[in-house]
């Protein structure tokens, strides 16, 4: 499943370390709160401690889709592959890098012996909403949350 950088265009394989940097523009469309390098890094280097891997699809030596993912185990869904993010290059939007990355975690999920994918998106987000929908996911559930008490933690924003 790994492709060798810089093996060509269109490819879909994980983001080493080092270029997270070309990746930081792209991430920012999705998560606007990431303006650094040094916090994204910081906040990558974490969640890859936890299992938190990140694919790109390249074109022209630059990611025009990222999708962010961790292998997760709960007595709701068994083992599944969660997708904690997915973002296409808005100025390529429409022309299939987010179904294609959509599928790639599939095989990946497959081959990781899960039993579903899962995700999250915004309530007000239509637009995903139709998208996942026609990858043929299907909203069961909804999420709620809350603010912990106490001094808020640069980490957890």
């Amino acid at each position: 499943m790994t492709v060798p950088a810089g093996r060509g265009d269109g490819e879909i394989r994980p983001v080493a370390e080092a270029e997270l940097p070309l990746c930081l523009s792209l991430m920012a469309q999705l998560r606007p709160h990431l303006t650094t390098p040094e916090d994204f890094l910081a906040r990558w280097r974490r969640m890859a401690a936890m299992g938190y891997r990140l694919l790109a699809l390249w074109d022209g030596g630059r990611p025009v889709a990222l999708a962010g993912y961790r292998i997760q185990e709960n007595l709701v869904h068994g083992r599944f592959l969660y997708v904690d993010d997915l973002v296409a290059d808005r100025t390529r939007r429409g022309q299939g890098g987010g179904a294609r990355m959509m599928d790639h975690l599939a095989v990946v999920a497959a081959a990781e012996g899960c039993a579903r994918l899962v995700l999250d998106t915004g309530l007000d987000n239509a637009l995903a909403q139709r998208f996942y929908f026609r990858q043929g996911l299907l909203a069961r559930a909804l999420r709620f949350y809350g603010e912990v008490p106490g001094p808020r933690r640069a980490e957890a924003s």
